[in-house]
C-alpha cells in the first residue's frame, strides 16, 4: 500500500550498531504540529536554558569552593525569581498548563544547594556562568508572560501530548518489517568445534540476557549457560543441563524459556524446560525427512531447522510430498502442534541456512564465501522472490543462522566463532486512515 508522508510514517530500523545501541531513523510526515509556531520555539529556548543552568549546577557541584559574597548574591538571585513564579501563579491564564508549576518545583529543589555550596569555595568564572543563565530564564519567563494571551497554552500543550500519543503506537506498531541489509559481523568469541550453536531468548524480561551454547551437531547432550553476554566472553559458565536425549544438527531454539531441539536420529522435536529440568513436550514433524535426507548444504543433520520471530515458532524442513523443497510449519509453542504450513519450490539441499523475520523466510544460497541471501517466502502473502542481500562470511564456514526479535540481530556459528550480524529492515507504519 502506497503511503503519503502526511499520512503515516516511513521506517528504516537496525537494531544495533558495533557498540550496541539500538538504531531507528524516522522518515516523518512533512506536517510538523509545532515547528513553526514562534512560542513553541521560546519554549524550546526556554528547556535549552535549564538544561544549561542544571549542566552549569553538576560541573559546580564538582568544581565548588567557599565564597560567602557569591553564595548570598545566588540567594537573592534564587529568591527573585521565585517571586516570579508567584507572580506568574496569580495569573489565572497561565494555571491553565502544569508546566510553570513543574518549573517552580524544579527550582525549589535547587535552593537546598544554597547551604551547600557555603561550605566550598566558589568558582567565579561559574557563577557568572550560572547567575547569566539564571537572567536568561527570568528574562524568557517574562517574555512568555507577556505574550501569554497571544495564544491558547493548553491548546498547545495537547497537540504536543497528541504527537507523543501518536510517535508510542508508530514505535508499538515496529515489530515487524522487510529485510533490507545485512552488516558485520561482530565477533563475540572463539570457541568450540566447527559446528553448534548459541543463542538468547527472545521474550526474555529486558534484564535477563541468559545465553546457551551447544556445541557440535551430535553426540552431545550438554548444554552450558551464561547469565550474560559477558560471562560467555569470559567464560564464566553459571550451569549445565544434561538433556535426556541428543540432538540432531545445530538448528535449535531457545523461546519464552525452554529449549526445542530435534531428537537425534528422528524427525521428533523436544521442547525442555530449563526451569524444570523436564520436558515438556514431544511431537513428530510428521513427513519431515531427518538425518541428512534433507540437509542445508554443509549436512551435519541439518534437515529440520528451529526458529522463532515476531509471530511466534517455526520449523523449516522439507518432505518427498514436497519434492525434497522447503515447507515451513508455524508450530504451537505449547503442544508442538503444526498450525499451519506453507510449501515453497526451494529445494532445502541447495540452501546454505535460512531464518524468519516477522513471518518470511529468507534463505542463503550458501555456507561458504560469497554467500548472500537469494530467496525469501512470505507466509503473510504465499507468495516468494529471489532478493540479493550480501553479507560477509568471515570464516568461511555457517552451520548455524538464526534471527533474534529482541536484539534485531542474526546470530551465526561461524566455523567455530560465535558471531552477530546487523539487520536493517524496512517498515511501512499504516495510519488508521490507510486500508
Amino acid at each position: 500500500t502506497q503511503i503519503s508522508p502526511k499520512e503515516g510514517w516511513q521506517v528504516y530500523s537496525s537494531a544495533q550498531d558495533p557498540d550496541g545501541r539500538c538504531i531507528c531513523t524516522v522518515v516523518a510526515p512533512e506536517q510538523n504540529l509545532c515547528s513553526r509556531d514562534a512560542k513553541s520555539k521560546q519554549l524550546r529556548q526556554l528547556l535549552e536554558k535549564v538544561q544549561n543552568m542544571s549542566q552549569s549546577i553538576e560541573v559546580l557541584n564538582l568544581r565548588t569552593q567557599r565564597d560567602f559574597q557569591y553564595v548570598l548574591r545566588m540567594e537573592t538571585q534564587m529568591k527573585g525569581l521565585k517571586a516570579k513564579f508567584r507572580q506568574i501563579e496569580d495569573d489565572r491564564k497561565t494555571l491553565m498548563t502544569k508546566h510553570f508549576q513543574e518549573l517552580k518545583e524544579k527550582m525549589d529543589e535547587l535552593l537546598p544547594l544554597i547551604p551547600v555550596l557555603e561550605q566550598y569555595k566558589t568558582d567565579a568564572k561559574l557563577i557568572t556562568q550560572f547567575k547569566e543563565e539564571i537572567r536568561n530564564l527570568s528574562s524568557v519567563l517574562t517574555g512568555i508572560q507577556e505574550e501569554i494571551g497571544a495564544y491558547d497554552y493548553e491548546e498547545l500543550h495537547q497537540r504536543v501530548l497528541s504527537l507523543e500519543t501518536r510517535l508510542r503506537d508508530c514505535m508499538k506498531k515496529l515489530t515487524c518489517g522487510k529485510l533490507m541489509k545485512i552488516t558485520g559481523p561482530i565477533t563475540v568469541k572463539t570457541s568450540g568445534t566447527r559446528f553448534g550453536a548459541w543463542m538468547t531468548d527472545p521474550l526474555a524480561p529486558e534484564k535477563n540476557n541468559r545465553v546457551w551454547y551447544m556445541d557440535s551437531y551430535t553426540n552431545n547432550k550438554i548444554v552450558r549457560e551464561y547469565k550474560s553476554i559477558a560471562d560467555f566472553v569470559s567464560g564464566a559458565e553459571s550451569r549445565t543441563y544434561n538433556l535426556p536425549f541428543k540432538w540432531a544438527g545445530t538448528n535449535h531454539v531457545v523461546y519464552n524459556g525452554s529449549l526445542f531441539f530435534n531428537k537425534y536420529q528422528s524427525n521428533i522435536i523436544i521442547k525442555y524446560s530449563f526451569d524444570t529440568g523436564r520436558v515438556l513436550a514431544q511431537r513428530s514433524l510428521e513427513y519431515a525427512g531427518f538425518h541428512n535426507v534433507y540437509p542445508y548444504t554443509w549436512g551435519g543433520f541439518s534437515d529440520i531447522d528451529l526458529m522463532a520471530d515476531e509471530i511466534g515458532l517455526w520449523a523449516v524442513y522439507a518432505t518427498n510430498q514436497n519434492a525434497g523443497n522447503i515447507v515451513i510449519s508455524q508450530l504451537n509453542q505449547d503442544t508442538l502442534e503444526v498450525m499451519k504450513s506453507w510449501s515453497t519450490g526451494y529445494p532445502k539441499r541447495s540452501a546454505g541456512e535460512s531464518f524468519m523475520i516477522c513471518g518470511t523466510l529468507y534463505v542463503t544460497n550458501s555456507h561458504l564465501t560469497g554467500a548472500k541471501v537469494y530467496y525469501s517466502y512470505s507466509t503473510k502473502t504465499s507468495t516468494y522472490e529471489y532478493t540479493d542481500i550480501p553479507f560477509h562470511n568471515q570464516y568461511f564456514h555457517i552451520s548455524m543462522l538464526d534471527y533474534n526479535a529482541r536484539d534485531r540481530a542474526l546470530y551465526a556459528w561461524n566455523n567455530g566463532h560465535q558471531v552477530l550480524f546487523n539487520v536493517t529492515l524496512f517498515h511501512i507504519i499504516k495510519t488508521e486512515d490507510d486500508t
